[in-house]
């Protein structure tokens, strides 16, 4: 009995060890492999470029995905009373049939909650920023795109949707990542037995996409010529995309205006450039160059981003805090510091309605100083909340000091300047900062 248990034992293992011998781990799965990944914030997003779209499926026979952050849950509805998550149903179902007006089978939610409201960090709040990164790292593991478009990472007047912002800060860093086999070391794991359940590692493997672009859907658009690739559709192009952009009528201002210009056969607003800003590439390309210009089909070696790294301040000083920070420094870690020359803080703001500013005091010198701020409004604003008299920023530190003002509640045009300046208590200048800003009734709440 011993004998034949030995000898089972012994054919077993001589049996699992030719196995081991001839083991092949199986390649990614070539049906979800695309050129270009798209990640938008919410379902009709993506119609910001939608005749450029059409011409990477039909004309280039590019393969695309789509990500949305959010399932749209917050907006209004043009077309039935369904709100809340029942509208988030519906708007997802809108995005789904409208991407395959185009082929694009290829399409997923990150999940996050429609944030209306224009600050960044807001957004990564409520949408669980390392949740919502983490899922997409996945998906571009998954897809293998060699380029990525997003919105711009910045701070606007008219790209003032924290959520637009949101995508395009996790669609960088998801960039980033997705090569780097410490991150989210989880999905690159192999799993015990792909053919069996309850494997918990994914068997996913790094990617490094090429490049990155981003776009706007800012109220003026003098700041992005020449700062990357455009794009002219023809009559076809835009044709289809406005027949993918009414499939979203529950927006009044894609959906029924795409319905209402099919109707007339006025192409107009589908026949404008889609303009890109070149965010960076790991291929030989220049700024203008087209999207896939000197894009690798094998694809490329992970290439970390230089990451933050602090710069000392030579003074003290002040300058905007909040997102207007993130932005300095993300900008820096991610290697798109290009991206702060672009142009100067802006807001675009309602009528008659609150807004907090907050102004960041850095004092990097050897002894504790005592800032005093002064605000010179736009005509017709005014305070809610001031500024204190005095503000002490101990030695070596930042202290963010934020005010809120209201709205002019008369309609103006053009832009309007709003000043800041500050100064140590005492004499000595901290400097003088200026944003520009415009009302306008359909701006986001703040």
């Amino acid at each position: 009995m011993l004998k034949r248990f030995l000898a089972l034992l012994f054919t077993s293992s001589a049996a699992v060890l030719l196995h081991a011998d001839s083991f092949t781990a199986p390649a990614p799965d070539a049906r979800f492999k695309v050129d270009l990944l798209v990640v938008v914030a919410h379902p009709d997003d993506e119609t910001e470029l939608g005749s450029y779209l059409a011409h990477a499926v039909f004309d280039e026979k590019k393969r695309v995905a789509v990500v949305f952050g959010t399932r749209g849950n917050g907006g209004g509805n043009a077309e039935g009373q369904e709100q809340a998550a029942a509208l988030g149903a519906v708007r997802e179902i809108e995005a789904r049939k409208a991407l395959a007006h185009f082929g694009i089978q290829d399409v997923w939610f990150l999940n996050g909650l429609d944030t209306p409201g224009q600050d960044v960090l807001d957004s990564l709040e409520t949408w669980n920023h390392g949740d919502s990164l983490g899922r997409l790292v996945r998906l571009v593991r998954l897809t293998r795109p060699a380029v990525i478009v997003t919105w711009l990472p910045d701070w606007v007047a008219g790209e003032n949707h924290g959520d637009h912002q949101a995508a395009g800060v996790i669609a960088t860093e998801a960039f980033d990542m997705a090569g780097d086999p410490t991150a989210f070391g989880e999905q690159l794991a192999t799993p015990r037995n792909r053919e069996d359940i309850y494997n918990l590692t994914e068997g996913l493997r790094p990617w490094q996409p090429q490049k990155l672009y981003f776009v706007t859907d800012a109220a003026h658009t003098d700041f992005v010529e020449g700062k990357g690739p455009a794009y002219t559709p023809g009559h076809r192009q835009a044709k289809l995309a406005a027949e993918e952009c009414a499939y979203h009528l529950t927006q009044g201002d894609t959906g029924q205006d795409a319905r209402a210009a099919l109707a007339k056969g006025d192409l107009h607003a589908f026949e404008q450039p889609v303009r890109f800003i070149f965010g960076k590439s790991y291929v030989s390309s220049s700024v203008s160059d087209d999207l896939f210009a000197g894009v690798k089909q094998e694809g490329i070696a992970y290439r970390p981003a230089p990451g933050y790294s602090q710069k000392p301040a030579t003074r003290a000083h002040i300058e905007l805090g909040g997102p207007w920070l993130f932005y300095r420094e993300f900008w820096q870690a991610h290697g798109l510091e290009h991206l702060a020359a672009l142009l100067g803080p802006e807001i675009l703001a309602k009528y008659a309605s609150p807004f907090v500013i907050p102004v960041a005091i850095v004092n990097p010198g050897p002894e504790a100083i005592t800032a005093e701020l002064s605000v010179d409004l736009p005509a017709g604003w005014s305070f809610r909340r001031k500024l204190p008299s005095s503000i002490a920023v101990p030695s070596g530190q930042t202290v963010s000091v934020p005010f809120e003002v209201k709205t002019s509640a008369s309609e103006t045009s053009g832009w309007q300047m709003l000043r800041i300046k500050g100064q140590r208590t005492g004499g000595g200048d901290l400097g003088e900062i200026e944003m520009r800003v415009q009302l306008n009734s359909g701006a986001m709440p703040e």
